[in-house]
């Protein structure tokens, strides 16, 4: 199985200009790897095929790897630790807390750490609005915010005051834009291309407004 993780994800992987090193595509198969075996006692994602996890996992997270500006990011409701641990293998040099009030899904990716030996992703238990950080963020990431108007609130203690708000969202989110408080403004929307994907795939950045 090894061998076509490690195929499936070079094939995708061609189709983008994203360049990966053969130690992190070795990481990446096998936290597909882990997160299938997990997944059968935990239930961390109901993507069954761990092919299939490569793209609507792995891919999917990558994909927003070129847009990441600064040093220091927080992944909130990272689930089992997406986007934040694909994108912290694919940038040993950026800074990443995976924060999840999910027991089960912190354990998770500890353990993942662990095994992979990355030295920079910290995991931490909490519900997000409870999280007091000493270090403001960069950019404050989430894939799994139902609506925009959430994740600025309840996230709003943890950017910097230049830091930026990335959510990972499926169809151009017309209506939810329209809605953003008035302190907030539209910094860029990017259309992400998930090679082999169905569906939409925007990058939403939000700022302060000036």
């Amino acid at each position: 199985m090894t061998e076509q993780l490690k195929n499936t994800l070079a094939r995708l992987l061609a189709q983008t200009e994203l360049v990966v090193s053969e130690q992190q595509a070795d990481q990446l198969v096998t936290l597909v790897t882990l997160l299938d075996k997990w997944n059968k006692a935990f239930n961390l994602t109901s993507v069954r095929d761990p092919l299939a996890m490569v793209g609507r996992h792995m891919v999917d997270s990558l994909v927003v790897s070129p847009y990441l500006e600064g040093s220091r990011f927080i992944d909130v409701g990272t689930g089992p630790g997406l986007p934040g641990l694909p994108l912290a293998i694919m940038n040993p040099n950026k800074e990443f807390v995976l924060l999840d009030s999910l027991g089960k899904r912190i354990r998770f990716i500890r353990m993942v750490i662990h095994n992979l030996g990355l030295t920079n992703v910290t995991a931490v238990e909490s519900r997000v609005e409870l999280y007091q950080p000493e270090q403001k963020f960069d950019g404050v990431l989430s894939r799994a915010f139902a609506s925009l108007d959430d994740m600025v609130s309840w996230c709003a203690h943890l950017p910097k005051p230049e830091g930026r708000f990335l959510a990972l969202k499926g169809q151009y989110p017309e209506q939810e834009l329209q809605s953003l408080p008035a302190h907030l403004a539209l910094d860029k929307v990017y259309p992400l291309t998930v090679p082999e994907q169905d569906g939409d795939r925007h990058l939403v950045i939000i700022k302060l407004a000036s």
